[in-house]
């Protein structure tokens, strides 16, 4: 959406360490694209919220195959190679240290353990902890933060603004840590009343609709990596519907940005081998608190540029590969596979590379209709996703070569006891739950197979109705 001629930034504001952040005008000039994203967030995200409550998703999901989800994920990350290899090219010594850290510690140590001591069963001991296996991005980031520290208070770093190098040290943003206030409570509408443009709301509903793929992907590989049975349809409505849900919370707030799950956090899942949500509950109330106090903010924000290239060239790299995993389920044999996925792919680089580099060819005479031809065109992701879908489901091909059969294995669990034991509403006793006519129509409410009982004990029986709409009888006593 930013890259239309109307949002691109001013040639003044290219160069950071000559612009006066606190200015009124530069404050106008990134308010007023805050302002433009939040209203098309906001707006794109309600649609989310139908699509993941009505549930419309899980029906949807039926023809959505590998050869749709490979594409739109893999140019997520693709198409930023460019702004990657920038940041890191700021300084490339800096930034090769970086990735040299990454990978050092996620590929080579991350079976070396640390020992620790414990105190357990009325003694010490030690035990050991695979700290590189659990922090090795955190450890990279701030090793390299470190170096660039000693390297700016020792002046080995340029300290003219036009050198090469001058963007990895520490204080070229130092005004901002300065200038950031102690506490500052976020509120919605901070920036202003959030606008609206057709053009803005298209682009970010093929980005929600990249996501929505993205993130069904996710929560069956994150049920995988803990062991938990594959999500029923049912808890993956709700789970898109909350995602919308956050969305419009972070549009409102201005973050700038939606709310997505998140491939890398998934991998994540697999190397510290935790899974539980009271964890994830813990980090969010401790967000909440760092969002809060506004130089814990500001010091993130002084990390050197090329730092943060190393990573993106890591993590980009890692969701590409991500993407690219889907095609385990296709038969990569077949010629219609390979025609679909590698013209998806380059379609997906070639034409918004065209689209921006002449944007004056797309002229209906409707501006509105030429901000969002445009708006969709220059987004990789939509554009291979589109083809993807669109060749898959009408190219013939059984579903043995589509990778359906496969798919659908893993992604349409029955919705038995096992099943909603895990992904049943964890506060079901509190709600008022009613007569089984008015939940069992609800497409984001647990419900069993016809015949099934909750385990005995569980607080889900006498709750939840079956298929048919009755209240399945449960083994034991029912204790709530």
């Amino acid at each position: 959406m930013l890259s239309l001629p109307a949002w691109k930034c001013p040639e003044w504001t290219f160069n950071a360490s000559l612009v006066n952040t606190s200015s009124p005008e530069f404050t106008e000039e990134w308010q007023k694209r805050i302002r433009e994203l939040q209203g098309a967030i906001m707006v794109a995200s309600c649609v989310q919220m139908l699509v993941g409550f009505s549930g419309l998703i899980g029906f949807l999901m039926r023809f959505i195959g590998p050869l749709t989800i490979t594409p739109t994920i893999t140019l997520v990350a693709l198409p930023l190679f460019d702004s990657a290899g920038d940041s890191a090219g700021v300084h490339w010594g800096v930034a090769a240290t970086t990735i040299f850290l990454i990978v050092l510690f996620s590929q080579y140590l991350k079976n070396v353990g640390i020992p620790v001591p414990v105190y357990g069963g009325k003694k010490c001991h030690t035990s050991k902890f695979h700290l590189f296996q659990v922090f090795p991005v955190l450890l990279a980031l701030c090793l390299s933060w470190l170096l660039c520290f000693v390297l700016t208070i020792t002046n080995a770093l340029p300290t003219a603004p036009t050198a090469y190098g001058h963007l990895s040290r520490t204080d070229t943003k130092g005004n901002v840590l300065s200038q950031a206030p102690w506490f500052r409570f976020p509120y919605p509408g901070q920036w202003g009343v959030p606008t609206i443009s057709l053009a803005g709301v298209f682009g970010i509903i093929a980005g929600v609709i990249s996501s929505m793929v993205e993130s069904v992907g996710d929560y069956y590989a994150c049920a995988r990596l803990v062991g938990a049975p594959p999500p029923p349809r049912h808890a993956v409505n709700r789970g898109i519907g909350i995602e919308g849900l956050g969305c419009l919370l972070a549009g409102a707030w201005g973050t700038g940005n939606g709310t997505t799950s998140y491939s890398e956090n998934i991998g994540a899942l697999g190397i510290t081998r935790v899974g539980s949500r009271m964890v994830m509950v813990a980090a969010g109330c401790l967000l909440l608190l760092m969002g809060v106090f506004g130089k814990i903010g500001a010091a993130f924000a002084t990390i050197p540029t090329p730092v943060i290239g190393g990573m993106f060239l890591v993590m980009f790299g890692v969701i590409t590969a991500v993407g690219i995993s889907n095609l385990q389920y296709v038969d990569m044999n077949s010629s219609r596979n390979l025609f679909i996925f590698g013209f998806s792919i380059y379609c997906g680089l070639a034409i918004p590379n065209w689209v921006n580099k002449n944007p004056e060819r797309l002229h209906t005479g409707i501006l509105q209709l030429d901000q969002v031809i445009q708006v969709l065109l220059t987004t990789g992701m939509f554009v291979g996703g589109f083809l993807g879908f669109f060749l898959d489901n009408t190219i013939p091909g059984s579903p043995e070569e589509r990778g359906l059969r496969a798919w659908h294995q893993v992604q349409e669990p029955q919705e038995t006891a096992a099943t909603l034991q895990v992904y049943g509403l964890p506060c079901l006793p509190c709600l008022p739950c009613g007569p089984a006519a008015r939940t069992r129509h609800l497409p984001f409410w647990p419900r069993l197979e016809a015949g099934e009982a909750p385990p005995a004990g569980s607080q889900l029986a006498g709750l939840c109705p079956d298929s048919r709409g009755d209240t399945p009888k449960a083994a034991g006593a029912t204790k709530l």
